[in-house]
């Protein structure tokens, strides 16, 4: 055998085992994934939320609600993980 012949010899080996091999994976049938069952998850009744909606859906009038301005501040507490600052009461001149 001269080096040609080995070399289409080795050539066709080849081209049959990938082709076995490709055949064999495509009739392999995969079984599904089984679906993991969904867990539906109630949200808590959180009036921060509500009241963040309230303020979305007044647009540039909730620059000027003390309401929204307040929500806003807890919101942002709530975010940075803050606790947020007492209130502070103003004393009134004459008491």
């Amino acid at each position: 055998m001269d080096g040609k012949m080995l070399a289409r010899l080795g050539a066709v080996v080849f081209v049959a085992v990938a082709i076995t091999a490709t055949a064999i994976e495509m009739t392999r049938k995969e079984e599904a994934p089984k679906p993991e069952p969904v867990r539906l998850i109630e949200p808590s009744h959180d009036p921060l939320r509500e009241d963040q909606r309230r303020c979305q859906q007044l647009g540039q009038r909730a620059i000027g609600d003390t309401k929204c301005l307040r929500v806003w501040a807890e919101t942002r507490d709530r975010f940075l993980g803050r606790t947020p600052a007492p209130a502070v009461r103003h004393r009134q001149e004459g008491q």
